[in-house]
């Protein structure tokens, strides 16, 4: 799942980008509306967090004049205004939720996997695949009935094989949905995420390579 974070305040911003990715997300930054801008023009995200008030004005403008465009992005409000009047507005602004500063960093990453989760299609909590079931909403993978023990950027990776069941996954793909923008495209980091999978999978093998195109699950 990969995350964009729109905050000004340098140091809340990398402390939420900290804690996302501790969690298993891949998160881009921006500390204002442009670069928001510019972010969401290249990738594709399932959830971005805004902070209310930017440099560049209110972002409850910014997103209701997307939402007037057509856009379905899950969004949240990130804000130290906490009156009624307030959270009402983010709502009928476009927001899906809304968090109020100071907040509790394991609130955060449960409401931003919560809109993740419900994306722009709807999806079972718990993905199944040959003796693989995939519990997307308590992070806990399985082969046979026996957990396994996955580092995030595998969790992620078996994830999208999983919604894309039997279909070809490319690199590219993978890397647009599991890592973020600090990853290197021509690294390997998809190469041992996948080969970690397949030795914490066992055997049968359950992911084949598709020479030139990608990855799928048999």
């Amino acid at each position: 799942m990969r995350v964009l974070v729109v905050e000004d305040d340098a140091d809340l911003r990398r402390g939420v980008e900290g804690a996302l990715r501790s969690a298993g997300l891949a998160v881009d930054t921006a500390p204002d509306l442009p670069e928001a801008d510019e972010a969401l023009a290249v990738n594709d995200y399932d959830c971005a967090v805004f902070d209310r008030i930017l440099p560049a004005g209110d972002a409850l403008g910014y997103v209701r004049r997307r939402r007037d465009a057509g856009w379905t992005l899950a969004v949240l409000f990130l804000t130290a205004r906490d009156s009624t009047a307030d959270r009402v507005d983010g709502f009928e602004h476009g927001g899906d939720d809304y968090l109020v500063k100071p907040f509790a960093i394991a609130e955060l990453i449960a409401r931003v996997r919560n809109l993740c989760r419900r994306g722009r299609v709807v999806r079972p909590p718990v993905l199944r695949h040959a003796g693989i079931e995939l519990d997307t909403a308590r992070r806990e993978a399985r082969r046979a009935g026996v957990l396994l023990t996955l580092t995030g950027k595998e969790f992620a990776v078996l994830e999208q094989l999983m919604i894309h069941e039997g279909a070809v996954v490319g690199r590219d793909v993978l890397i647009e949905h599991c890592w973020d923008a600090m990853a290197e495209p021509m690294s390997n980091v998809v190469d041992v995420a996948v080969a970690g999978l397949r030795r914490k999978l066992g055997d049968p093998p359950p992911i084949a390579t598709v020479r030139g195109a990608g990855y799928r699950l048999t």
